[in-house]
């Protein structure tokens, strides 16, 4: 597939030794031109050796190794800092942990054109989530939970698997979002929303992790109630 737009993709890792290699083939293999960027918070079991080794095979595979555990919602942050930076259009971020399949990059892009900000969704019409037990309820419900009380029409709050025009957002800057953590990702789509840019809910199948752990801690529950709370309270 040709495509004239300067493309990144994007994840962070931690920890992420057992599917990085499988990760990188697996994005920049894809039948489209793009560019792979991995922040690496330090990864003590040797994740950024791993794709450092990969550097020598692929030059559009870029490597921000950071101190230490700075935190997820950061690298997002620095990723969206990095694509204005370096004048990409798209902006694809995802896991990295095959959560997200590679293979649905391409549908992200086919609609990037149109619109200024996709959202993959596990939780629509033709969207699949394969967790199972407590973590497929909180998530289903949680989401279902977040829609409602936000008055926001979004199936999906919670996945990192998006799509974001650079070019279309206008003064739009991750940085803007101030919900951090891993509640950090229902700030971007309250801001996107609020402010009326144009978007596309797309299905995704979100896949359990086989290999690793979640690294979720169980106080992010209470984060996210806060943090609805105030962008509750802002809106209204």
């Amino acid at each position: 597939m040709q495509n004239h737009k300067k493309i990144l993709v994007f994840t962070a890792t931690y920890n992420e030794a057992g599917n990085i290699n499988e990760l990188i083939n697996s994005i920049i293999l894809q039948p489209t031109k793009l560019d792979l960027l991995i922040i690496d918070d330090n990864s003590p079991d040797g994740t950024s050796k791993i794709i450092e080794k990969n550097q020598e095979k692929f030059s559009n595979l870029y490597l921000i190794k950071r101190n230490g555990k700075i935190g997820l919602d950061t690298a997002h942050r620095e990723a969206y800092e990095y694509a204005l930076k370096k004048d990409y259009d798209y902006l694809i971020t995802m896991d990295a942990d095959f959560s997200h399949d590679p293979n649905e990059i391409i549908n992200f892009i086919n609609y990037l054109d149109k619109y200024s900000f996709v959202i993959g969704s596990r939780y629509m019409e033709g969207g699949k989530c394969l967790m199972k037990g407590k973590r497929l309820i909180l998530s289903k419900y949680g989401n279902l939970f977040m829609k409602l009380f936000l008055k926001i029409d979004c199936s999906e709050f919670t996945t990192s698997f998006r799509g974001f025009n650079i070019k279309k957002l206008n003064n739009f800057h991750l940085n803007q979002v101030y919900t951090n953590g891993y509640s950090f990702f229902i700030g971007p789509i309250y801001e996107i929303f609020n402010r009326k840019f144009s978007t596309k809910e797309i299905p995704i199948t979100f896949k359990d992790r086989t290999k690793g752990y979640s690294k979720i801690p169980r106080i992010e529950i209470i984060r996210t109630l806060f943090n609805l709370l105030r962008l509750k309270l802002k809106r209204d």
